[in-house]
């Protein structure tokens, strides 16, 4: 398995992470096989938002004597008042399903507390304007939970959490199809199959600047929807003309600026077993370069980190390259500390450049590499 560090946490995620949804309703035996498998295969880390106490005692029941192996993600405000998943921001309520999760983990703490779901405006009220923040802090401050975070769907409203400087982990839905999905279009519709094609029509300048954005702050993302609830493996409800896999999708996410971690939703031992294997592809078995292109949209000259431009004659990592040009672009004149340290230890730099052209021949998706290696020298050089 592979870590990645958890922004400025001090806790580190395996890349290959377990969300533990489709465990609800399953017996304890289902759970028992998931875990024992994420856990015999490095996976460190488990998102547990279901408020459900069936599940949670199920989890860890099958967790009992490893609580310190795994980092559990747990989320304040996820509640069932009406036997169905549901948010709350009255405090009180709170803090009895949060109180609950502790004791079912016979624990004192979780290492990840996410305050649950903010798409809406609403939403941003109900924590950021009521005591829900407050009782969140606090939660930190007597180490019940060791890093706040947010889960969000909506990246406008995803990027406002991240501008507030509470958090320091946010749980987002990363797949190419979410990222090239029309404003006007609701992912709902999208993944039910209930859209055509021309939804998709490019990569969401939104989500890319909440990636960069992230990465820019050392604010660190473990996605959720990685797969598309499965629908980007199946033909049926694709948007795609080739079918994505696991693996496949899993790189995509990771190779999103500020991704440390993808949580898998799985409900067998095999399933968590093709999640892993993502370490064992090839490079050729995990690009997902083929797929994308074919969604209606124009990619051209969007560079999404496929590394199909390697190799490079003058052994510049392009994709990496371009990835920090990305980022600082977002601010010149402030660039982070980290993008110019990383870029410092580069072995290759853009001004080693030959202007070959390699790259921009083998590109999929027309990036003029050459300009952005320019660009490179006079931002970060």
């Amino acid at each position: 398995m592979l870590f990645r560090p958890i922004g400025k946490t001090g806790m580190s995620a395996s890349i290959v992470g377990l969300g533990a949804e489709h465990l609800d309703n399953r017996p304890y035996e289902v759970a028992e096989e998931v875990i024992d498998a994420a856990l015999e295969h490095g996976i460190n880390i488990i998102d547990v938002f279901m408020p459900g106490k069936p599940v949670r005692e199920n989890i860890s029941r099958a967790l009992k004597g490893r609580r310190d192996q795994v980092l559990l993600q747990g989320h304040v405000g996820s509640v069932d008042l009406r036997q169905q998943y549901d948010r709350t921001r009255d405090v009180d309520i709170c803090r009895k399903y949060f109180e609950d999760l502790l004791r079912i983990f016979k624990t004192d703490y979780i290492d990840l507390g996410m305050m649950f779901f903010i798409d809406t405006e609403e939403d941003y009220q109900g924590v950021f304007e009521t005591d829900y923040i407050t009782y969140v802090q606090k939660l930190k401050e007597e180490g019940k939970i060791r890093a706040i975070g947010a889960s969000s769907h909506n990246p406008r409203m995803a990027a406002r959490i991240v501008e507030t400087g509470t958090i320091e982990l946010l749980m987002f839905s990363t797949n190419p199809a979410y990222d090239m999905l029309s404003h006007d279009a609701d992912i709902g519709d999208a993944m039910a199959g209930r859209l055509d094609r021309s939804y998709f029509d490019g990569m969401d300048p939104d989500r890319v600047r909440l990636y960069q954005l992230c990465e820019s702050k050392g604010i660190a993302i473990t996605t959720m929807k990685t797969l598309g609830a499965g629908k980007l493996l199946s033909p049926e409800f694709t948007p795609f003309d080739k079918l994505l896999s696991v693996g496949q999708c899993i790189h995509y996410a990771l190779t999103r600026p500020a991704v440390v971690s993808t949580l898998i939703g799985c409900n067998t031992r095999e399933q968590v077993l093709e999640a892993v294997n993502y370490l064992n592809l090839t490079d050729e078995e995990r690009d997902y370069s083929e797929a994308i292109r074919t969604a209606k949209g124009s990619l051209s000259g969007q560079c999404v980190y496929c590394n199909h431009c390697l190799p490079c004659p003058a052994e510049i990592n392009i994709a990496a390259t371009i990835k920090m040009l990305d980022i600082a672009s977002l601010d010149p004149n402030n660039i982070p500390t980290q993008i110019r340290d990383e870029y410092e230890a580069s072995l290759s730099k853009a001004s080693d450049c030959t202007e070959c052209g390699s790259c921009e021949a083998k590109c999929p998706f027309s990036v003029q590499v050459i300009d952005k290696m320019h660009s490179a020298v006079a931002l970060l050089e």
